[in-house]
């Protein structure tokens, strides 16, 4: 059987709805995303009742700080047992170092670079003229300090792809649901067949499913298009 393609975002603050619509539609997923909102509002209690429900979760946190933080951090990520959890790549080598737990379960993904950073303030902040640039750098550190893979939107996936291999893995977010139907010809948006067929090895999509009329019909028509 196919390993499953979406991770489902789960954040909003309503534990019951979301505890439903885990029980609904867990057969149909790769895993859920929880993030700062859902972890937030309802912290580890509500992060063990989705996990009564799906084993499979990715605890994006995006920790970003001293290295022996990190590692403390990571150790206590670890024992809540997350298939995913992310650290910021930007925050160097020794904190990508205290990362990596040895015989860890969890798959440690580096963030690249935040969607909402243009180029103009990574030239700013980074001095690299473009996003796709810096991405494609920190991309490279990412497999150098043997993190498990990264997150990275859909423009750089063929480039990281190449360089960094087939055991290497990569989480595109931003993939857009109304793109689901359109040919691949069609660029208008991506849809999430080409963003498979460059390389991404999993998608997260959130609300266009969370907040669907029916999200088994959706994340199954989602599914089905990916095959």
């Amino acid at each position: 059987m196919n390993e499953k393609k979406i991770i489902v975002a789960l954040d909003n603050n309503n534990i019951l709805k979301t505890l439903e619509l885990v029980e609904e539609i867990k057969n149909e997923v790769n895993s859920f995303k929880i993030g700062y909102e859902f972890f937030f509002n309802f912290g580890i209690e509500g992060y063990n009742q989705i996990k009564k429900i799906s084993s499979n979760i990715f605890l994006d946190l995006k920790l970003h700080d001293i290295p022996n933080t990190v590692e403390k951090g990571i150790k206590a990520i670890s024992k809540l047992k997350p298939k995913f959890t992310t650290i910021h790549i930007s925050g160097g080598d020794e904190m990508m170092r205290a990362s990596l737990l040895k015989k860890k379960k969890t798959k440690i993904l580096g963030v690249s670079v935040l969607t909402s950073l243009n180029d103009k303030e990574t030239n700013k902040y980074y001095n690299e003229k473009s996003v796709e640039s810096l991405v494609k750098k920190f991309a490279l550190e990412a497999k150098k300090f043997n993190l498990d893979g990264i997150v990275c939107s859909p423009k750089e996936v063929k480039y990281i792809r190449k360089v960094c291999g087939k055991n290497f893995i990569i989480v595109t977010p931003g993939i857009r649901l109304n793109s689901v139907k359109l040919k691949d010809d069609q660029k208008r948006t991506l849809s999430p067949r080409e963003a498979i067929k460059l390389g991404s090895d999993y998608l997260v999509i959130g609300r266009p499913i969370t907040k669907a009329k029916n999200p088994l019909k959706t994340i199954k028509e989602i599914n089905s298009y990916l095959k």
